[in-house]
């Protein structure tokens, strides 16, 4: 009988995995699109909050670098809900986040998300192949999205990048 679970990932792969996810935000937060593209891969992928695709990390950096010039942008809070392999050389990261509008204390519930991280390591390192952002609207279940405000609320203050 064939086993069809996944394998393991290594402590030192899914420290690896977590890193990337956090220079990516930590890049966000800096307002630096080449330190957030920085992660991914030469061909990755970012999905935006509203379903906008950039691909290619050149593209990425040059996008996210013109956002930061023309827009104020939140500041992301996130926590890596879990990491886990998918086969050899690739993992996925699930992580919730929430953005702090410069105007808040707390993110605006209305721009809470869950994001998948795809990474790859095909022998040169851990890269993002594929980061998406899903708006967590939980539109039936509002004790659902009530309890994810609540635990993004408590990332707040923490110190910058991710959990």
């Amino acid at each position: 009988m064939n086993d069809t679970r996944l394998p393991q990932l290594s402590p030192e792969d899914e420290h690896a995995v977590r890193a990337l996810y956090h220079r990516a935000l930590d890049g966000w937060n800096l307002q630096d699109g080449s330190a957030y593209a920085g992660p991914f891969a030469e061909d990755g992928e970012v999905i935006g909050l509203d379903g906008t695709r950039y691909s290619g990390r050149s593209v990425i950096a040059a996008e996210l670098g013109r956002i930061f010039t023309d827009h104020a942008t939140p500041e992301y809070v996130a926590k890596v809900r879990r990491v886990r392999a998918l086969g050899p050389g690739v993992a996925q990261l699930d992580a919730i986040a929430g953005l702090v509008p410069d105007d808040a204390e707390t993110p605006d519930p209305a721009l809470d998300a869950l994001q998948t991280v795809i990474a790859v390591n095909a022998g040169a390192g851990w890269r993002i192949a594929l980061l998406q952002n899903t708006p967590a609207r939980y539109d039936r279940r509002p004790d659902l999205a009530r309890a994810l405000a609540a635990e993004l609320r408590a990332l707040v203050g923490r110190g910058p990048g991710p959990v």
